[in-house]
């Protein structure tokens, strides 16, 4: 939804997505304001990930088109690398650097240059890993892995945030932490894309919530109205 007559800082429109004869997105438009949030809701398999992909320019769709900040978004266009960060898998880190390293790799990869070890160590604070900042991986529990990977985004530039179940591996405390966190993002005026199975982090923190099914919208409107569809 816009608001005050702007372009959206991000709009998909009629945007689908074929894999061979397999059609796992079915044409979907929606757009995501600054300051907003949007929960993409639906079982595994219905569209949730690659529609995420498609929003972070990691994807090309089939059909239709996405716009970033009003100009058509490409996969290898600046913006998508500069100022869309994603939070995926909790796996995808570097295994041979400490936490530590590893937000500091991506704050420096991110221009961060004298300011990176302020980034870093307000993001340890921020996800509770200050103690755990030397630690490898492998050694972190399946909870503060994904919290690292939260903390990885906290670390750079970022207009647009897109996280595909960030809630995975995360206890009550943390999930709450989580939305607090999120909240403060649409504060600072972050673009908020969530893919959840959790229905109280969407109604914490989304302005809409998209139900999918089949690679096809099923339900919209706020989180109460696109939950209470299903009910």
């Amino acid at each position: 939804m816009v608001t005050d007559g702007a372009s959206p800082l991000l709009q998909l429109t009629d945007v689908s997505r074929s894999f061979g004869p397999v059609q796992a997105l079915k044409p979907v438009g929606m757009c995501v304001d600054a300051g907003r949030c949007v929960a993409l809701l639906g079982v595994n398999g219905s569209g949730k990930s690659t529609l995420l992909r498609i929003a972070g320019g990691r994807d090309t769709p089939s059909t239709g088109q996405v716009r970033y900040s009003g100009a058509p978004l490409r996969e290898d266009d600046l913006a998508a690398r500069t100022e869309i960060a994603m939070v995926g898998d909790a796996s995808s880190a570097y295994p041979d650097l400490t936490v530590r390293e590893h937000l500091m790799l991506v704050a420096i990869a991110h221009g961060a240059g004298a300011g990176a070890d302020r980034l870093v160590d307000e993001a340890l604070a921020e996800c509770r890993l200050s103690d755990h900042e030397m630690a490898l991986p492998i050694a972190l529990s399946s909870g503060q892995r994904q919290a690292m990977q939260i903390a990885a985004v906290l670390v750079r530039p970022r207009r647009l945030l897109i996280l595909d179940e960030p809630e995975q591996r995360l206890d009550p405390g943390a999930r709450r932490w989580l939305a607090g966190l999120l909240g403060r993002e649409k504060a600072r005026d972050t673009a908020v894309l969530l893919a959840t199975h959790h229905v109280e982090l969407a109604e914490a923190v989304a302005d809409e919530a998209v139900v999918l099914l089949d690679g096809q919208v099923l339900a919209r409107g706020t989180p109460q109205d696109a939950l209470g569809s299903l009910r």
